[in-house]
């Protein structure tokens, strides 16, 4: 298991109680974990409920992919991770590890994450034979997160960063400065880190830190296309994209080997 950095506010052993409870089923529903011990916020229609896997930190990343918020299904995967490390009597720092390599980016979305940073190039800049190897045996390259390190629901539907407005939404945005800029500054070597924003939402949100002066646009990949199997054009855009992205990879690659 490689560095930890413990992150502000709440972790995951302030949730033991809750998380021991939970029932003994392969796949949760809604009700199994929308409920009041996991619930952090809520403002309007908007509801933050707690995940566990985004408090490990990696601070020798090279790579940051970000989403925009844990969807229900990597917050149950998490939390999944997390009632079995108790009860295998693991440590706080295990059982946050063990939450992000479960979670990250689970199911789908990293199968078409992995087919899309092929396609770019991105192992080839990595010195790595494939994008694959990021969530496995080289994940020491990788840093996974999301804007909003919690699940955030709309009216109980999965939050996608549009409705609201993400960047339009103190109340979100919030999550973004105290959290995902945290993580951003604990890496080693910030600058040198290729930003990889998983669709339109979060790029604009990371354009908005870039003008702040936060991060360096020159670090952020353009035109990634949202790997969810929602995105019906996810492949179109992939292959309009291509070679932009691929440019990109290049001139970094060499800019900052």
């Amino acid at each position: 298991m490689k560095e930890t950095n413990i992150k502000r506010s709440v972790t995951v052993g302030e949730f033991e109680t809750a998380i021991r409870a939970l029932p003994e089923k392969k796949k949760y529903t809604r009700e199994d974990l929308l409920i009041p011990p996991f619930l952090l916020e809520e403002e309007n229609s908007i509801s933050i409920y707690y995940a566990p896997h985004n408090e490990y930190i990696n601070p020798e990343a090279k790579v940051f992919i970000i989403g925009i918020t844990p969807g229900f299904e990597q917050m149950g995967t998490a939390l999944a991770a997390a009632k079995k490390g108790f009860e295998e009597g693991k440590t706080i720092e295990e059982i946050q590890y063990a939450c992000k390599v479960a979670a990250r980016f689970s199911g789908t979305l990293r199968k078409n994450i992995i087919y899309q940073l092929g396609q770019i190039g991105l192992p080839e800049v990595l010195g790595i034979e494939s994008a694959e190897q990021l969530f496995a045996e080289r994940d020491d390259l990788l840093h996974t997160i999301s804007l909003i390190p919690y699940s955030v629901f709309v009216k109980g539907k999965n939050y996608t960063g549009h409705t609201p407005k993400l960047i339009k939404s103190p109340f979100l945005m919030k999550y973004v400065y105290e959290n995902f800029l945290w993580d951003y500054e604990q890496l080693h070597s910030p600058e040198q880190v290729i930003l990889i924003p998983l669709g339109k939402a979060v790029e604009e949100v990371l354009f908005h830190l870039a003008d702040e002066g936060k991060i360096k646009r020159e670090q952020i990949l353009c035109g990634f296309p949202h790997p969810s199997g929602a995105n019906v054009n996810r492949l179109k855009e992939l292959e309009k994209n291509k070679e932009s992205m691929r440019n990109f990879l290049t001139a970094f690659g060499k800019d900052n080997g």
